[in-house]
C-alpha cells in the first residue's frame, strides 16, 4: 500500500466511494439492480395520517436535499482532482517571489502558543528558502516577541474603531489595512493564519506558486488537524469530515470556477493587498462573527476570483467538546448573519444559503430518522436515490479524511483501521452536536466570539 503511486491511491479511493454510494443505494431500494418493489398496493399517507401530516412528513424528506449542491460538489472535488500528490515541486525560485506577510491574528491569550508558532513558521519559511517575507502578529496585548527582523509585532490600541463598527477579529485586521499601519505594497501578498496554524514546506513551496502565477487575488489550501500530538480524539475525528470538504467543496468550487460558491474558512487564506484592501474587513457587525465568510461574499460580489493552493497546514482541533460545541455555534451565526445580510446579493449567496438553511433544518431532517420508521410513506424514486446518495458521501467524507489526516505508515496498520472505525462512530456524536449548535445558535445571541483554548504544545526557540 505504502509503494502506491498518487495516482494509484486516487483510483482506489474512487472505486471505494463508488463502492459505498452503489451499496447504500441497493440497500435503501434507491438503486434496483434485479428486484422490483411488489408492493401493489401502497398506503395513501394523506388518507392514512391526515393532509397536513402527510404533507409535514414529505416536507421532512425533502429538506435532507437541501445539501446536495455542496454534497455533489465535495464528491466531483473528491473524484476529478487527485488527492494525494504528496510534495509540492517549486515552479519558480524563492528569491524572485514578492514581498510576503505571514500574519496571525490574536486577542493575546495564549503568548506561549505564539511565541513557538512564529519561531517554528520562521524556522520552515527560511528551510524552504524564503527571503523576502516577514511574519507580522496583530494583538490587541502585548505579547513580547524577540527582536528579529522578520517579526513584527503589531498592538491594536483600545481605542481604535472602524467606520462601521466592526469588532473582534474583522476589527484588528481591518487595523492593519489602515494607511498609517500598514506597510506593504499594492502587489505584495498576505497569508493569514490562525495562533494555532503550523506551516510546512510544502504549504509554503504552493503559497509561493500561487503567487508566482499571479492570476487569481485570493486563494487557500487544506488544514488537517491529526498531526503531532492528538489533544482530544473525539474531536479530531469529527472534524475529519472537514478535511474531506476541503479536499471536496473547496477545490471544486476554486479549481472549476473560480469563486467562493460556498465561502472558505479564516485560514490558510493568502490575498493580495490592493484586493484585500478593496474588499477591506469592516463590514459591521453582521460582518465581525464570520469575517472570513462576510470577506469571500463582498470578494465575490466585487468580481475577485480565487484559487486552490497546494499543500496543508497543521492545526489542532478543539481540546473539548463544550469548546467544539462553541466553535460550530459561532460558525453558525455567523454565517446566519451573511446570509441575510443586504449588502450581499442573492446570486452571490444562494449557494451558502442552501448549505446554511440545511445546517438549520439538521434537527427536522435529523427527526426522519424516527418519522420514517413511525409513519412510513410510499416510496419515491428519485427522492429516494438522492437523499442516498447524500447520506452516503457523507458518510465517506469521514472515511476520506481519515485516509487524508493519517499516515499509515506513521500509526500503524492497527492504530490506521481504528481511526477508521473510530471517524463512523463520531458521525451520531457530531450530529448531536450539530444538532444543539443549531438549536443553541439560533435562539441565543448573534454578535458573540467565542474563542476556543489553543494552548497546549512543546516549546521551540528562534
Amino acid at each position: 500500500m505504502l509503494s502506491l503511486s498518487a495516482g494509484d491511491k486516487h483510483i482506489l479511493h474512487c472505486i471505494l466511494l463508488v463502492s459505498v454510494i452503489v451499496v447504500f443505494e441497493y440497500l435503501s431500494g434507491g438503486l434496483k439492480l434485479w428486484y422490483t418493489d411488489t408492493d401493489s398496493a401502497p398506503i395513501d399517507p394523506f388518507v392514512a395520517y391526515g393532509w397536513w401530516t402527510a404533507a409535514g412528513l414529505y416536507l421532512l424528506r425533502v429538506l435532507a436535499l437541501l445539501s446536495l449542491p455542496q454534497v455533489l460538489c465535495n464528491f466531483l472535488g473528491l473524484t476529478l482532482y487527485n488527492a494525494f500528490n504528496s510534495k509540492v515541486t517549486l515552479r519558480g525560485t524563492p528569491l524572485l517571489a514578492p514581498f510576503i506577510c505571514i500574519r496571525t491574528v490574536t486577542r493575546g491569550d495564549y503568548p506561549d502558543l505564539i511565541h513557538n508558532n512564529v519561531s517554528r513558521n520562521l524556522q520552515t519559511c527560511l528551510s524552504v528558502g524564503l527571503e523576502n517575507f516577514i511574519i507580522e502578529v496583530v494583538t490587541d496585548r502585548a505579547i513580547g516577541l524577540v527582536k528579529h527582523p522578520r517579526i513584527r509585532e503589531v498592538v491594536v490600541p483600545t481605542s481604535y474603531k472602524t467606520k462601521s463598527g466592526a469588532l473582534y477579529k474583522a476589527r484588528a485586521l481591518q487595523y492593519c489595512l489602515e494607511d498609517e499601519n500598514n506597510i506593504l505594497g499594492d502587489n505584495d501578498w498576505v497569508v493569514h493564519l490562525d495562533e494555532e496554524t503550523i506551516m510546512t514546506e510544502n504549504a509554503i513551496r504552493g503559497i509561493l506558486n500561487f503567487v508566482f502565477n499571479n492570476k487569481h487575488e485570493f486563494g487557500q489550501g487544506l488544514i488537517t488537524y491529526a498531526n503531532e500530538e492528538v489533544v482530544n480524539w473525539w474531536t479530531t475525528l469529527a472534524d475529519s469530515f472537514r478535511v474531506a470538504d476541503d479536499m471536496g467543496k473547496l477545490r471544486f468550487q476554486f479549481y472549476m470556477f473560480h469563486r467562493p460558491l460556498f465561502s472558505w474558512k479564516g485560514s490558510y487564506v493568502v490575498t493580495k493587498l490592493s484586493a484585500e484592501r478593496s474588499v477591506s474587513f469592516d463590514h459591521g457587525l453582521d460582518g465581525s462573527v464570520a469575517e472570513d465568510c462576510y470577506f469571500s461574499m463582498i470578494a465575490y460580489k466585487n468580481g475577485y476570483t480565487f484559487d486552490f493552493i497546494e499543500g496543508e497546514m497543521w492545526e489542532k482541533s478543539p481540546f473539548t467538546i463544550t469548546d467544539f460545541l462553541q466553535q460550530r455555534k459561532r460558525w453558525m451565526q455567523g454565517i446566519f448573519l451573511v446570509v441575510h445580510s443586504r449588502a450581499i446579493p442573492i446570486q452571490n449567496k444562494v449557494f451558502l444559503a442552501l448549505s446554511l438553511y440545511a445546517w438549520l433544518t439538521m434537527p427536522l431532517s435529523t427527526s426522519n430518522l424516527v418519522f420514517a420508521s413511525l409513519y412510513p410513506l410510499p416510496s419515491t424514486s428519485w427522492c429516494n436515490f438522492l437523499s442516498t446518495f447524500v447520506g452516503a458521501v457523507s458518510i465517506y467524507m469521514y472515511l476520506f479524511g481519515v485516509m487524508k489526516s493519517f499516515s499509515l505508515s506513521r500509526i500503524g496498520v492497527r492504530r490506521y483501521l481504528l481511526c477508521l472505525l473510530g471517524a463512523i462512530f463520531t458521525i451520531p456524536f457530531n450530529i448531536v452536536i450539530e444538532n444543539i449548535a443549531v438549536l443553541w445558535g439560533f435562539l441565543g445571541k448573534k454578535h458573540k466570539f467565542y474563542i476556543v483554548q489553543k494552548q497546549v504544545l512543546p516549546t521551540y526557540n528562534i
